[in-house]
């Protein structure tokens, strides 16, 4: 995953670059940039942050950067954002998404004049160059954004510096969030992927970019160059998972969105526990709803140790994936032993980090460890974002325990019973995987109930790592399945 922060204002716009691009370092582990433009041009720096924290990379720098437009990213994949030199003038571009047609993109740009990418250690090029390029094929940079997001496959937001203005795209499906943060003092503004990332900078919540929508940003105001398109995807993971506590998307913040999630996950339970525990960190307000919800104390029976360990999912070798499971969770055995602990992650991908947690528990005396993802079985690797690098589905514990079970091909027809929480299949999958990961019990979250939780209606969300569906029904234009969809999501409400 990635994330990205821009600003501007009528006075310098370094420091506001600076903790504004830092709020996004829970996405991205791997490379981070920030790009001012001033009276001098443009200053661009890029960092590996593989080891060490954005602050200490950039922090000595910051006396080098002078200006009031900037922006920044923080990403776990190529380095940007990227300075270029094309026929709409110099600018720095910025990008969150995935595209899964690059190679049909980068004949596009040879046919349309590109002559040469560079290359990335990887051998691949540079997504956020292609971006780039497909952008300068056109007269404008609104024409570009727009002809950008009719060509990706998968899905693309942009940030564009120019020497005088910020153009913001959010992705045509909005399947990430771009928002507007408005500066207090009216000195200007902000476009950013978390909203919690302006919330100590002295902004206010001004809108959320639609779908496909584009903007003009300056230190006066904001300008709309292209209306949103009508259809949204927005990722349910941002709520379950990966968007940070104190941000709102859509006006649904993720802590409240969380603690409903575990009130649902509750209704549906009738375990016997001495405590609910939340897997740090996203499973914790998961975990305080449960809590609240049923009486059952909510305790820490396991800490992580949160100076240097990052994210888990956040490493390319899955054996540094396996290590830092391991090292970063530190049990608290006198608060595990001879005790039925009952834990809420976010979700099961490949299993590696909730069996481990579960045999340390075990090994430090827990009696029982029941376990409750906050979300559905995860089925179908997903290809819109970059949040998870899997190569592919057999990645997914699910997807290996339904070859074991099935044999190989697996339809479609096939998986759609796995995902359907009132069939035997899916039962007999839960049951498989319990039982390989040695949990006391297993329950998943509804589909039904986490769209519940979350507020939208379904046909506004992505849920294609659930049930392996692209754009919903109601937006095929089939009235009948609109209609019922509809119905769906009052009676979750």
């Amino acid at each position: 995953m990635s994330g990205f922060f821009g600003t501007a204002l009528k006075n310098s716009c370094v420091l506001d670059l600076f903790f504004g691009t830092d709020y996004h370092s829970h996405l991205g582990t791997r490379r981070a940039g920030m790009v001012v433009h001033g009276d001098d041009g443009f200053s661009r720096s890029i960092h590996n942050i593989e080891n060490t924290p954005f602050r200490t990379k950039f922090d000595a720098e910051l006396d080098s950067f002078e200006g009031n437009l900037g922006i920044g990213c923080i990403s776990d994949y190529e380095a940007q954002p990227l300075l270029i030199h094309g026929k709409l003038g110099s600018f720095a571009i910025t990008t969150v998404g995935k595209i899964n047609n690059q190679d049909e993109l980068e004949k596009l740009a040879f046919e349309n004049g590109m002559s040469h990418f560079y290359e990335m250690s990887t051998g691949e090029i540079n997504p956020t160059e292609l971006a780039a390029s497909l952008v300068c094929s056109k007269n404008s940079f609104t024409e570009g954004l727009a002809f950008l997001q009719e060509k990706v496959d998968g899905s693309l937001s942009v940030l564009i510096l120019t020497e005088d203005c910020i153009y913001a795209s959010r992705d045509r499906l909005g399947r990430t969030p771009i928002i507007i943060g408005r500066k207090l003092d009216g000195s200007g503004y902000c476009c950013t992927f978390e909203s919690s990332a302006f919330l100590n900078l002295g902004y206010e919540h001004d809108r959320d970019l639609g779908p496909g929508e584009i903007v003009r940003i300056t230190p006066d105001g904001v300008e709309q160059m292209k209306a949103p398109n009508e259809d949204m995807q927005i990722c349910s993971f941002l709520w379950v998972y990966y968007g940070y506590p104190t941000s709102t998307y859509e006006g649904i913040n993720v802590e409240q969105m969380r603690n409903r999630c575990g009130g649902l996950l509750a209704s549906r339970d009738n375990i016997e526990a001495d405590c609910v525990a939340g897997v740090p960190d996203s499973g914790v307000a998961h975990a305080i709803g449960y809590s609240n919800a049923t009486g059952i104390p909510y305790a820490r029976p396991f800490i992580k140790y949160t100076p240097t360990w990052p994210r888990s999912f956040m490493p390319t070798s899955q054996a540094r994936r396996n290590q830092i499971a391991s090292m970063k969770l530190i049990p608290v055995k006198e608060m595990i032993k001879d005790r039925r602990l009952l834990l809420i992650d976010d979700s099961i991908v490949r299993g590696t980090q909730l069996g481990n947690t579960t045999k340390f528990l075990y090994n430090s005396g827990a009696k029982e460890v029941h376990v409750r993802p906050a979300c559905p079985p995860i089925l179908y690797g997903c290809k819109y974002l970059n949040f998870s690098r899997s190569t592919s589905d057999m990645d997914l514990i699910t997807r290996r325990v339904i070859r074991d079970l099935e044999g190989d091909p697996v339809s479609e027809e096939v998986l759609a019973e796995y995902a359907d929480p009132d069939t035997e299949r899916y039962a007999n999958m839960l049951e498989e995987i319990r039982r390989r990961s040695g949990f006391t019990s297993l329950r998943y979250h509804r589909l039904d109930d986490m769209v519940a939780s979350i507020g939208l209606p379904k046909c506004r969300l992505c849920t294609y790592c659930f049930d392996g569906k692209g754009l919903c029904p109601c937006h095929s234009g089939n009235k009948q399945d609109e209609t019922a969809d509809k119905a769906a999501d009052k009676e979750a409400e």
